[in-house]
């Protein structure tokens, strides 16, 4: 069954724009489809990332804001990104199509490919790169997969920059895996990035479209990532034999363990490049690799070539002048000797089988002396101690166990071997086997109590990290010390997990009503009840005298804790505003027109103003000034 039928996005409009008419590809963050944008009636990929993702504000914040840096790079071996945006849950980022297929399907199909083909591939991919660097950006994810090679034989490089945490080396936290046979040592070891980490995975992707495979191989990424972190990158032409010196010399410039030692960018490694290319003859750019054959080659030479030759070619002996012949003989090297008698035959035949075993006891001895005496360390990582010891022993070598700490491997497996997983050691020697034992795990110390700067210090001198602060009232606990943690004393964590730390805000204090005060009495109620008081730069307006308090923060009747502050602003006094001429108006015109000067009207009747709807006089003479929101009294007849 088509599974795109089945993707509830196919079909749909995204944004009122993105007709989707396939899915092209599922990644661990985003989905990519085919679609076209129907405003400019264009075919393009539309990247949609996962809805589980997009829940998480900051990632999409990064994704957005790396999407626009991208959108700024314009280079014809880069996949164009045309727009961003959003709809619902949906966060998508619209990019060129490449109708064609990746380098890992190129590489799928025909395994290794010819210098020539391989340097026609990296050479675009280091320009595209190349500009990325100098413009800033560090790509972190080179691969094969990510290498688009169109219907046209254009290569473009994809997804620069996007969301890079994605895809990278496993965590504590279950980030993943998957690429990790391309990350460069730094990146696995300490999580620092610049232009070199690209470099090193070129150097990589180089080597695997020589030779058609990895240069680390193991069961499980962990070995992949040790073997990355402390052996060296092989030359290709180990596994592709024939191949020149100058792209051996290239990989091992790429992928240097040191990435001082690498070309200090993209630019610089197609530099390289191109020198290596103009070093090769035709024949060595157009020679096919064995791994590109069906059928591989043929290694039956191989099987004898530990019986020294020196002992099996054949030597010329003296010309018989009878017949002027040379003959040969592969046992001596001198000629037979006559036969003398009937007891001739025996004594040949005894020759000869004594030749032979002379032949088969120097070739063991030489056999013995420069191989049968060595064994290789078998690949143990990652194993149960008792497999790993097991297969030790059968390749005759003796075990020698220790044991450490270790995040990611479980407990009772392998995390290292000394000496390494394919070293040529001595048969018997001792090959030192390090058993993980689990992650280290501390106990969460007792720190109720303690002020907040100091039980921080003590979690990291346990080996735990302080986490969310929250705060409570406590009639117990002092305010700015600890009254609990999450999860609580004793409790056994995995080293650099992060504790959750309560913290007292003191026992709660209701905040008193202070405004209409001097600034002394306030301070004054304000401390009796455990408060502190800050007094405000800037004085304002109000409907309290000058001197006194205006405004209290927090409010009256607030709970605080105890030994919080209480921020009081003082009055200037009232704003004082010229009151208008009312009298005469109307009532409704009267109040209309000193309410909107900021007065508050109160009117005046009298027996007889029931009846009237005139002001006959006003509190205050008209022209004269009153504090703003007094009263004004009219009154009515």
């Amino acid at each position: 069954m088509d599974t795109t039928l089945q993707d509830p996005l196919v079909g749909q409009v995204l944004d009122g724009r993105y007709r989707i008419d396939a899915r092209i590809a599922v990644g661990g963050m985003a989905t990519v489809y085919r679609a076209v944008d129907t405003r400019l009636d264009r075919v393009l990929a539309l990247k949609v990332m996962h809805p589980t993702l997009a829940a998480d504000g900051s990632f999409v914040e990064r994704f957005i804001r790396e999407a626009k840096s991208v959108a700024r790079l314009s280079h014809p071996n880069v996949v164009g990104v045309y727009d961003q945006g959003a709809d619902g849950s949906y966060v998508y980022l619209a990019m060129e199509y490449v109708a064609g297929c990746t380098l890992r399907d190129v590489l799928r199909e025909r395994g290794a490919l010819q210098p020539r083909a391989a340097l026609d591939i990296l050479e675009p991919v280091l320009a595209a790169l190349g500009a990325a660097h100098r413009a800033g950006f560090v790509h972190r994810d080179m691969k094969p997969e990510n290498v688009l090679i169109g219907d046209d034989g254009r290569v473009k490089v994809a997804d620069f920059g996007l969301v890079r945490s994605v895809d990278t080396v496993t965590s504590t936290t279950g980030a993943v895996l998957g690429t990790v046979s391309y990350l460069a040592p730094e990146q696995l070891e300490h999580g620092t990035t610049d232009p070199r980490v690209d470099v090193y995975a070129c150097g990589i992707v180089l080597y695997e479209m020589l030779t058609g495979g990895k240069p680390h191989a193991g069961d499980s990424p962990a070995q992949v990532l040790y073997q990355a972190l402390n052996t060296d990158v092989p030359p290709p032409s180990a596994a592709v034999p024939g191949l020149a010196y100058q792209l051996d010399e290239l990989v091992a410039s790429a992928t240097a363990r040191n990435p001082d030692l690498r070309p200090h960018d993209a630019v610089a490694l197609l530099s390289q490049t191109r020198s290596a290319r103009a070093g090769l003859s035709a024949e060595q750019l157009d020679a096919v690799p064995p791994q590109a054959i069906a059928g591989g080659r043929d290694n039956s030479g191989d099987r004898t070539s530990v019986i020294p030759r020196s002992l099996s070619v054949p030597r010329l002996l003296p010309v018989n002048e009878d017949d002027g012949v040379h003959r040969t003989n592969r046992l001596e090297s001198s000629p037979v000797p006559p036969r003398r008698g009937p007891g001739a035959p025996r004594r040949g035949l005894l020759a000869i089988v004594a030749a032979v075993l002379l032949v088969l006891g120097v070739g063991t001895g030489i056999w013995y002396i420069n191989s049968g005496q060595f064994t290789t360390v078998p690949t143990v990582l990652t194993q149960t101690q008792a497999k790993a010891t097991q297969r030790i022993e059968d390749a005759g070598l003796e075990v020698k166990i220790r044991r450490e700490f270790h995040d990611t491997i479980e407990r009772g497996k392998v995390i290292a071997t000394d000496p390494e997983p394919g070293r040529r050691i001595r048969n018997n020697d001792v090959v030192t086997l390090t058993i993980s034992k689990g992650p280290e795990t501390v106990k969460v110390p007792e720190l109720q109590g303690v002020p907040l700067s100091e039980a921080k210090d003590r979690l990291r001198k346990a080996g735990l990290e302080p986490g969310l602060v929250t705060r409570a009232f406590s009639t117990e606990i002092p305010g700015g010390s600890v009254i609990g943690t999450d999860p609580g004393t004793g409790t056994e964590r995995r080293s650099g997990s992060v504790v959750a730390l309560t913290v007292s805000k003191g026992a709660p204090v209701e905040v008193p009503e202070v405004t209409g005060t001097s600034a002394e009495e306030a301070r004054a109620e304000l401390e009796a009840v455990g408060l502190k008081v800050k007094i405000a730069q800037q004085q304002v307006n109000s409907e309290f005298d000058k001197g006194q308090v205006a405004q209290q923060s927090p409010a009256a009747g607030k709970q605080v804790g105890e030994g919080d502050t209480i921020t009081l602003t003082i009055s200037k006094g009232p704003e004082m505003i010229e009151v208008p001429d009312v009298v005469g108006d109307s009532v409704d015109d009267a109040k209309q027109q000193l309410e909107a000067a900021g007065f508050k009207v109160d009117e005046d009747r009298g027996l007889l103003g029931f009846f009237g709807d005139e002001v006959k006089s006003q509190s205050v003479d008209a022209g004269e000034k009153a504090p703003k929101g007094s009263t004004i009294t009219i009154e009515i007849g």
